[in-house]
């Protein structure tokens, strides 16, 4: 039986270095200000977020409300969409952040204030936004901001290495890049083209920020039917240091060994012996190539007011 109105919250007590856990009592005392009925389960291990929205859908609930960061969002995407109980436009996805990067909510116009995102939530101003998929080591995954391979895959796995040291485990991760990331060669396939490029760091987006505020995709927009590409090619490492600010003030696309692109669907083939990390929104999701094709309109979330 449908729960008609009422939310099924999904929270994860380990999101913004166990900002969740240390204030589990006043996070549950803030969801009583939201306007309809709910219930709330805690995640337990990496990708428990799916199977409770498998439970959730199961009981009848078609709303959720995800409180975590953009990690907790992509598992909970990949619930919405890998459950066939009912077609996934049924489902809608609230944000109520408090993670540590919190990407996905600025491309989304959310505050990070719990009680503001609650207010949001309450207003219920809502819209379908593109998803992306994408295949490798023969699993699917869905992301809903972005999918890299190559420098930016690097620091996420050692970000995940040196994680008790809460957010400079991303700049500890940066520096050891710096002295031991390698390049890959790569096959690139879209747009009834191909061709082979050495590569520091591809990614495909959906969202103008990633990585905690970093603009690696120039006009990504979740709304067009479209991916932006951005292929970072033979550059090192410390000359993308010494140009860090274009990393995050949109200009990346602007370095000369830079290249951008539009697509609906891609395929990257790692051509030598590396096996180069992959991750999709922050999440270690496989090694080497993958093929990611986007999914229009996909899913319906809430979404905060046009800046």
């Amino acid at each position: 039986m449908k729960k008609g109105n009422a939310w099924f919250i999904i929270v994860n007590p380990t999101s913004g270095n166990n900002f969740v856990a240390k204030r589990k009592k006043k996070t549950l005392a803030l969801l009583k200000n939201l306007d309809a009925p709910y219930k709330v389960y805690f995640t337990e291990y990496r990708g428990h977020e799916e199977f409770l929205v498998l439970k959730g859908v199961s009981e009848g609930y078609t709303n959720f409300i995800s409180v975590g960061g953009d990690g907790t969002l992509h598992h909970v995407t990949n619930g919405a969409l890998k459950q066939q109980i009912i077609p996934p436009e049924e489902i809608k996805i609230g944000v109520i952040p408090v993670g540590t990067g919190n990407d996905w909510i600025k491309n989304n116009n959310i505050p990070k204030n719990t009680e503001k995102a609650i207010e949001i939530i309450n207003n219920n101003r809502t819209t379908r936004l593109d998803i992306g998929k994408t295949i490798c080591n023969d699993k699917i995954h869905y992301f809903n901001i972005l999918v890299g391979i190559g420098y930016d895959s690097f620091v996420v796995e050692k970000s995940e290495q040196h994680k008790k040291y809460g957010k400079s485990a991303y700049l500890i991760a940066s520096i050891l890049g710096v002295i031991n990331f390698r390049k890959s060669k790569m096959r690139f396939t879209f747009n009834d083209e191909s061709f082979s490029a050495s590569s520091l760091m591809s990614i495909v987006g959906l969202g103008k920020y990633c990585g905690s505020g970093m603009r690696l995709t120039h006009e990504a927009d979740a709304q067009d039917g479209l991916f932006d590409i951005t292929l970072v090619k033979d550059i090192s490492v410390l000359s993308l240091f010494f140009n860090i600010n274009k990393l995050y003030n949109g200009k990346l696309n602007t370095h000369k060994k830079v290249d951008v692109h539009k697509t609906n669907k891609i395929s990257i083939e790692v051509i030598d012996q590396s096996n180069p990390s992959i991750e999709a929104d922050g999440e270690l999701i496989g090694t080497g190539g993958f093929m990611v094709e986007l999914l229009p309109q996909a899913l319906c979330f809430i979404v905060g007011n046009p800046a």
